[in-house]
């Protein structure tokens, strides 16, 4: 009969399976035996150091003997009805002591080498299978090695040489991460192996590199400091040569040459890992734009950095000179910092000022290694809506990977929090279209290594005297340079057969490259006419466009853009018009077809022709915008062209579309919210079809600032039915700005929504408009202004008799007991909601708050209590296919039963929790829970399960930047504290 396959596991709980079956392994010195062969790894292990390990210095005179037996019995678990005496299969004589026989198929630990060897061998021609090879060998650790055995026997060298493999094959994993571009893969793991050993070197200098990487440099710099502290507390030394290196690379952002720099010394169980990084030399142009041979730092591929510089035209020409001078002032190595500011003489517009700027950024955007950041201010808007410098800061620190939530409240705060994280790092800043040096000076860095690119019709003169920003004057071309331009668009053969008509557009265009560039599109769409007949038209056209025209030029420039919008259809025409009564900065094509009553089969078409002309540009898929001063042109037309009825039902069909849209989202997100009932739409008014709550999240990330804009428009239209809408769409944004944790852009949306309730003199509104803006304040840490805000919205409600109202405000002020610690306020308020919510039938209300009362129960001790309702609450939610509800009831439910000290019961609870919260990607739910997962895994006394758990959450909340990663690092610390102690 064949001996059933037996398998052996040691990296972790000590574990053994014959067949499909658990072995029994006996008691502590039976266990102890086992792992001691286990780690030999099929080499004979001595009688000698087998008493060695069970007793240590004191051994009884009878231990031969005994471990005689130990040998007998495992023989016998191994392999039942073997005979007396007999050897067997697995555990055999050798060299006067006893082996293991065992392979990769039977051992975890030979299959953890193997894999390793493997991984190894291939790093240097596919890193990538290394990685997975090398991610593999270490899945097969569950945790420490030989859990279960005794600690006098966990203490043997042999076990220990066992464990500093792990950290071994982490760092080479981390290598191998790294040169596949993919340092997310090993981050996790690498981040646990350097909590279990802080003063290991060449592992936190994998952990720095990885990071960075990953795009967590601040992160990075702050484990530096952590481990530099703690060599200095523990062993009074400095940080060695390689983690200084990875530090310095992290700071220069030289990622790719990094580790093969600073691990090739490396001697002790990590010396078989092969980084096999070279380091890379790239060429940069000199100020004339020519490649000059020089070294500079090389951004890892996988580096998630900022990219946000608009693209490059293939066509640029003309700016020779002012190309040289911007290199002179920006120093040819990037290495000269401060502001640049490209101005235009007398506010011109048009004149190439934001051409110049991204042309010139992308030329020297190799020099800034840590990435590229570029906002419109739409300081000159025709709208007049001027960016707030605030909103471009959070823009900015969201893209250097700022959670919404780690943005400190005021301006000041937040640019304060931007140049800390552009400290030590070499960006570069473009900020396009300035209003003023007001609106500008708390978007510059405060970092020498960054460079700022302004461009503005304003000379901006304070900056250059308080900022010593070098100034760059730009003007119209020249006929030179306009018939350069000219040429490149046409072609030389066309200019040179008629170079008087060519000579005559660029003074028609009074030398804007905006004009000769919508000029040329008309010209070469129809390659056969005659440039004198496109000049002769130009003399014809008629326009105006004052408030641009410079007063010395010959021809308003107005004139170049009505001639270009009469080259396109009637209905482009109309719809080039109406496109300016859209606030922006930016419009979908949805959008653009309701602003034009038409279906978007029909609005597409249309969108092409003004495209193709130059007249509205598509700056990155999907999303068109005006250049300002052919917004402007439209806005006359509209004004001219138009009537006042025409250009309100416009308006109010956008409104509509942006409002029935975002009423769709906050269905999906927050289905037991009380929203108003909506207005009927318009005719011409097709709402997006959003089809889940992924799709109501990506469709509000695409249009964040287009709907602030649309309720700063709507509110401040002087008309009671668009104020009205604006209080509408912004209490439907409340969801999204509360998910994403955007509470500042919904501070300012409440705000707005509460001053227009007030205006319109309407109780019901001004009621929800105090509850919106408390609640948005109450997430930004204003209680002292949210809990008055809530009790007049209360008062309001009750004159009201609106029940729905009072039950939601109910919650809010339990939410607002729960933030001061007034547990039992919190649950009265959630109580008063439930008795309401039941009254109304509202079933989505009635099983969100019955979690909440629930929870406080939990949180006041009354756990039973607590599961009564949590499992009412459950099962509504479930009938209601409300995910994210039953998430967080589950959380309640494993609270109560944690609390009843029935621990598998509660860790069921949490695993259903975390499943649904791990579908929906909400990470810092994820990691809350976590944390009590540990402890319920603490109480049962599987403490390293707990630290797993820890672990985990505390790898979140770093990604997060939160600060509850404080709290996690407190825990593991006491853990380690009290492991230590024990």
């Amino acid at each position: 009969m064949p001996l059933e396959p037996v398998r052996f596991a040691v990296l972790g709980p000590l574990r053994v399976f014959r067949g499909d079956a658990e072995l029994e392994l006996g008691g502590p010195q039976e266990r102890a035996f086992l792992a001691l062969l286990l780690v030999g790894a099929g080499r004979p292990v001595a009688v000698g150091e087998i008493v060695d390990v069970l007793w240590g210095a004191a051994p009884p005179r009878s231990a031969v003997n005994v471990v005689r037996r130990h040998v007998g019995s495992l023989r016998r678990l191994l392999e039942p009805g073997l005979a007396a005496r007999a050897e067997g299969r697995w555990l055999v004589r050798d060299a006067g002591g006893y082996r293991l026989v065992t392979d990769g198929d039977s051992s975890d630990l030979l299959r953890f080498r193997a894999l390793r060897e493997e991984g190894r061998r291939i790093a240097d021609r596919s890193p990538a299978q290394a990685l997975e090879l090398l991610t593999e060998a270490l899945s097969l650790w569950r945790g420490p090695l030989a859990v279960g055995i005794p600690a006098q026997a966990r203490a043997h060298p042999a076990f220990d040489a066992v464990d500093r493999e792990r950290p071994a094959a982490v760092r080479q994993a981390a290598d191998a991460a790294l040169r596949a571009g993919r340092p997310d893969a090993v981050l996790p793991e690498l981040r646990q192996a350097a909590a279990r050993h802080p003063l290991d070197e060449p592992l936190q200098a994998g952990l720095l590199l990885a990071l960075a990487a990953a795009g967590h440099r601040s992160e990075a710099l702050a484990a530096y400091e952590a481990v530099r502290a703690r060599l200095a507390e523990e062993l009074g030394i400095d940080p060695g040569a390689e983690l200084r290196d990875a530090r310095d690379a992290v700071l220069h952002g030289v990622l790719q040459g990094a580790r093969a720099a600073s691990s090739g010394a490396s001697s002790d169980a990590s010396s078989d890992v092969s980084s096999g990084m070279s380091s890379g030399v790239s060429e940069e142009p000199g100020p004339d734009g020519s490649a000059a041979s020089a070294p500079a730092p090389a951004p890892s591929p996988s580096l998630p950095l900022p990219a946000q510089l608009p693209h490059d035209i293939t066509a640029f020409t003309g700016r020779d000179v002012e190309l040289d001078e911007a290199f002179a002032l920006s120093g040819a190595d990037g290495s000269r910092p401060g502001a640049v500011v490209i101005s235009a003489i007398g506010g011109m517009a048009g004149v190439g000022k934001t051409t110049l700027a991204v042309h010139w950024a992308h030329r020297i955007a190799d020099r800034f290694p840590d990435g590229q950041l570029y906002v419109n201010l739409r300081g000159f808007d025709p709208s007049g809506a001027v960016l707030d410098p605030g909103e471009a800061v959070r823009g900015f620190l969201g893209a250097l990977g700022v959670p919404p939530e780690r943005v400190p409240h005021g301006v000041d705060a937040q640019a304060a929090l931007y140049r800390s994280v552009l400290a030590g790092r070499r960006v570069l800043v473009v900020l396009d279209n300035a209003r003023d040096t007001e609106q500008v000076r708390p978007l510059l860095p405060g970092s020498p290594g960054c460079l700022t690119l302004v461009t503005s019709r304003d000379e901006l003169t304070g900056l250059v005297a308080a900022h010593g920003a070098h100034s760059l004057v730009l003007r119209p071309f020249d006929a030179v340079q306009a018939r350069a331009f000219l040429v490149r668009r046409l072609g030389a053969e066309r200019i040179a057969a008629e170079p008087r008509a060519a000579d005559e557009i660029g003074e028609l265009c009074a030398g804007l490259p905006l004009a000769l560039a919508c000029v040329a599109a008309r010209a070469a769409g129809h390659p056969h006419f005659p440039l004198a007949a496109v000049a002769a038209e130009l003399r014809e056209a008629h326009g105006s466009l004052d408030a641009f025209a410079r007063s010395d030029a010959s021809v308003d420039v107005g004139t170049v853009f009505s001639w270009s919008s009469r080259a396109v259809s009637a209905e482009a025409a109309r719809l080039f018009r109406l496109l300016a009564l859209h606030p922006g900065p930016d419009f979908s094509l949805p959008a653009a077809a309701a602003l034009a009553g038409l279906p978007v089969r029909r609005a597409r078409p249309l969108l092409a022709e003004l495209t193709g002309l130059h007249l509205v540009g598509e700056h990155s898929p999907g999303r068109y915008a005006f250049h300002d001063l052919l917004r402007a042109h439209a806005g006359e037309l509209v004004h001219e062209r138009d009537t006042d009825a025409d250009r309100r039902a416009a308006l109010n069909r956008l409104y509509h579309h942006y409002l029935h849209t975002t009423h769709a989202a906050d269905r999906l997100l927050a289905p037991n919210a009380d929203p108003l009932p909506l207005p009927l739409a318009p005719d011409g008014v097709h709402p997006e079809p959003l089809a889940d709550d992924d799709r109501a999240l990506a469709w509000l990330t695409a249009e964040h600032a287009v709907l602030l804009a649309v309720v700063d428009l709507a509110a401040t239209s002087g008309q009671p039915v668009q104020e009205r809408l604006a209080c509408q769409l912004a209490w439907s944004l409340e969801p999204f700005f509360d998910r994403r944790g955007h509470w500042h852009d919904g501070l300012a949306a409440q705000r707005t929504a509460l001053d227009a309730a007030r205006r319109l003199a309407d109780p019901a509104l001004e009621a929800r408009g105090l509850r919106g803006l408390a609640r948005v304040e109450g997430r930004l840490g204003l209680h002292a202004r949210a809990v008055p805000r809530l009790e007049r919205a209360l008062a309001l409600f009750t004159d009201l008799g609106d029940d729905t109202g009072r039950a939601h405000t109910h919650r809010s002020l339990g939410w607002e007991c729960d933030q001061q610690g007034d547990l039992p306020g919190a649950l009265r308020h959630n109580r008063f909601a439930l008795g309401l919510f039941r009254t109304l039938g509202d079933r989505a209300a009635q099983a969100s708050v019955l979690n909440s009362v629930g929870w406080y129960h939990a949180l006041l001790g009354d756990h039973r209590q607590a599961l009564t309702h949590c499992f009412e609450a459950l099962t509504m939610l479930q009938q209601l296919g409300d995910r994210y509800g039953q998430a967080a009831t589950w959380d309640s439910i494993a609270y109560a039963h944690h609390h009843l000290g029935r621990h598998p019961h509660a860790l069921l609870g949490y695993r259903n929790a975390l499943a649904l919260l791990r579908d929906l990607g909400v990470p810092y739910v994820e990691a809350d829970i976590l944390v009590r997962v540990g402890e319920t895994h603490l109480a049962t006394g599987d403490h390293e399960s707990a630290r797993t758990a820890w672990e985990e959450a505390l790898v979140l909340l770093r990604g997060l930047n939160h600060p509850d990663a404080e709290r996690v690092e407190a825990l593991l610390d006491a853990r380690d504290g009290h492991a230590g102690a024990v």
